[in-house]
């Protein structure tokens, strides 16, 4: 999809759609407004018969509407005025995007990103007017054998009627633009089957980023982590025939003194549970265990494209989880990079198993922050459903960061408790700590785990098991949380 920007009158622009608003009371938008002005009244005709009242994703095509430049005008139902906010509008462009999408229209100018929105400007419109066309566009047929029919529609300009708010505008769609490749890449890469998208295969993908947008890749071996005594992350590879692999990528916006961000993803490629072997129904969204890695690739493809002046830090730690005769067995110790030693009383928690040495790996970087990000728990699922992703942070101010910026990205978080309360359920007879804490506040204890390899520098853990992807007829990765991450990084290089 190409998106571009105009200023132009609605009724002047050309091709194929030009799609305006109307509110639940029926009342046109200004650009419906302009449309009806020059049809001589054709547009408040079709709401005065009752065939569009406004009602949030409605949607109604007219055909070569009298003085009307463009072939097709789409209206579309916003709902109440007074109720428009944030999500109203993404659902508006959303409706919109996918009525275009059945028409046999190549191209459209979309004139929503001038509505007001609560709290919200020009750039934010036209950022969130892109990514979520673009997410709706998605597609994954990468695995069939025929292909889907290419769409029709093929070029999408964000239009406004104000000159004075066109760098605002160019701005959005530049970062919406960036946003959705990164959201694509890691819905791509989550997408895949466990049998192609091994950690080799991760790897590949994440050296392939780095040489197409020249930033910098290291991929270590089993015999580097072994060196570097990576043990609890090798200790969740000892069942599978896959050779485990810890990713590095590097992209450089600032000076080599500036301290980095490091993002750190979890990237299990495909989670049995090992020997504590999970149940059968829905295993196979295991596979998307591994979307704390994609969002961490994904959002490096947004960076490289927008160039910010920062340097951040990718951090990937990625392996199979399965059993086997020589899988980690319950009640195994290992001794974590840290020094740390670790009973393993359940093998499906071996997320933070492979996260804790990459939390003690990402030391060597003396970084700013270090947000790891990771489909870590069934608990927060639990607590929190598919809307918000579980937050928590050794430092206010940066969980205060992180959630300024999803609710910015509309990839919200919420803040969750990291008290020291909650260590008292990790305490081991056997071992410094144990890998779980019996199943009350799970994602909780979880976070408290990764907590104590986190001690030397701000550090913030997200938990998306319940907001990475969706299941169920629409089942597939969402992408998330590369448009927080994103925004999060943008809004630190702007700082500094």
């Amino acid at each position: 999809m190409e998106f571009s920007t105009k200023t132009i009158a609605p009724e002047r622009a050309p091709g194929a759609c030009v799609v305006a608003g109307v509110f639940e009371s029926r009342k046109l938008s200004a650009a419906a407004e302009a449309l009806d002005r020059a049809s001589g009244g054709a547009v408040r005709a079709v709401v005065k018969r009752g065939d569009m009242d406004g009602k949030s994703g409605t949607v109604r095509l007219l055909y070569k509407t009298r003085r009307i430049a463009a072939e097709r005008v789409l209206l579309v139902g916003l709902g109440k005025e007074s109720e428009f906010g944030a999500k109203a509008y993404r659902e508006a462009v959303r409706t919109a995007v996918g009525a275009l999408a059945d028409t046999g229209a190549a191209d459209a100018h979309l004139f929503l990103a001038d509505l007001p929105v609560r709290d919200r400007d020009l750039g934010w419109r036209a950022l969130h007017a892109t990514t979520v066309a673009a997410e709706s566009l998605y597609r994954f047929d990468a695995m069939k054998s025929k292909k889907s029919p290419p769409r029709a529609l093929k070029r999408m300009v964000i239009a406004t009627a104000s000159k004075a708010a066109a760098a605002d505008a160019a701005r959005g769609l530049a970062e919406g633009r960036a946003i959705g490749a990164g959201v694509a890449t890691a819905r791509d890469l989550g997408n895949l089957p466990g049998n192609v998208c091994t950690p080799t295969h991760l790897a590949e993908a994440a050296t392939k980023l780095a040489k197409e947008w020249k930033l910098g890749v290291e991929v270590l071996e089993r015999r580097d982590m072994e060196r570097l005594g990576m043990n609890t992350l090798l200790s969740v590879a000892q069942g599978s025939r896959q050779p485990p692999k810890f990713i590095v990528l590097r992209y450089n916006g600032a000076a080599k003194s500036a301290k980095p961000v490091v993002l750190v993803g979890k990237g299990i490629t495909f989670d049995t549970g090992g020997i504590s072997i999970k149940a059968a129904p829905e295993m196979d969204e295991m596979k998307f265990d591994m979307c704390g890695a994609a969002s961490v690739l994904g959002t490096f493809r947004a960076l490289a494209e927008l160039a910010p002046e920062i340097n951040v830090v990718g951090l990937v730690p990625s392996t199979e989880n399965m059993p086997g005769g020589a899988a980690t067995k319950p009640g195994d110790i290992v001794t974590s990079m840290s020094g740390q030693t670790v009973e393993i009383l359940n093998t499906d928690a071996e997320g933070r198993l492979i996260l804790c040495d990459a939390l003690t790996y990402a030391e060597r970087y003396d970084p700013a922050a270090v947000v790891d990000i990771a489909t870590l728990t069934g608990a927060c699922v639990i607590a929190l459903g598919h809307v918000a992703s579980g937050l928590y942070a050794n430092r206010d101010e940066l969980a205060d960061e992180l959630l300024e910026a999803g609710g910015e990205a509309w990839d919200r978080a919420w803040h969750m408790p990291l008290w020291d309360d909650y260590q008292e359920q990790l305490k081991s007879p056997f071992a410094d700590v144990a890998n779980i804490g019996g199943r009350p506040a799970g994602s909780v204890t979880a976070a408290c785990f990764l907590s104590r390899f986190a001690r030397k520098y701000p550090w913030a853990h997200l938990d998306i098991a319940g907001t990475a992807w969706t299941s169920g007829k629409n089942k597939g990765a969402t992408g998330r949380p590369v448009p927080l991450l994103t925004r999060f990084v943008l809004n630190r290089a702007a700082k500094a």
